[in-house]
């Protein structure tokens, strides 16, 4: 985690979320001691359990556009000389 005063995160904000993105969480300290935190919102997210796992995104029956019908080859395979 890389470590910002309050006076350099301000001045280069962008580059303190940019990092926090890429690289993880940034610290940001007043007078030496740690005040706060810049992170990426998936880990926010994450943190704070508001992230469904795979099994509650199936469970909550997302739209699959289950009326769609695709049409079907119902001739057979062909077949293949392996010899």
């Amino acid at each position: 985690m890389s470590s910002w005063q309050v006076q350099e995160a301000k001045q280069r904000f962008s580059e303190v979320v940019r990092r926090a993105v890429a690289e993880g969480p940034q610290v940001v300290t007043r007078h030496g001691e740690e005040v706060a935190v810049v992170m990426d919102i998936a880990e926010y997210h994450r943190l704070r359990g508001e992230t469904p796992d795979f099994a509650q995104f199936l469970l909550a029956d997302p739209d699959w556009d289950d009326d769609i019908e695709l049409p079907r080859n119902k001739d057979l395979p062909r077949e293949l000389d392996f010899g």
